[in-house]
């Protein structure tokens, strides 16, 4: 693979993330949105190094360490997910992002 064609499939990410990030209420799906950018600025990373540096350590370990931040980032999601579908069956209120007023609280449930 040429270092052009890495970097359109990383700005595709990027830019598919940058809509799901902006276009979605929820806080799981934004990070959702987050996690798609944070892969895209990876593959250009892997990309830039292995056709920049011949294959050096230091690249991989600049992957190594985004994938690690990743992976707490999802995990914050799947313990959002888990903690919103809890709060369904529990009527308690759920934070939702709306572009005008930040992070807000919406009762869900019967009588919400």
């Amino acid at each position: 693979m040429t270092l052009t064609s890495i970097l359109v499939v990383a700005g595709a990410l990027v830019g598919i993330g940058v809509w799901g990030a902006l276009a979605q209420q929820t806080f799981v799906m934004v990070l959702m949105g987050i996690e798609l950018m944070i892969n895209g600025i990876i593959l250009a990373a892997a990309g830039f190094w292995a056709h920049s540096a011949g294959g050096g350590p230091q690249g991989q370990v600049l992957v190594i360490v985004a994938m690690a931040v990743m992976a707490v980032e999802m995990a914050m999601g799947f313990a959002l997910a888990v903690a919103s579908l809890n709060a369904l069956y529990r009527d308690v209120e759920l934070p939702l992002v709306h572009a005008e007023g930040g992070l807000k609280l919406y009762r869900l449930g019967p009588g919400g």
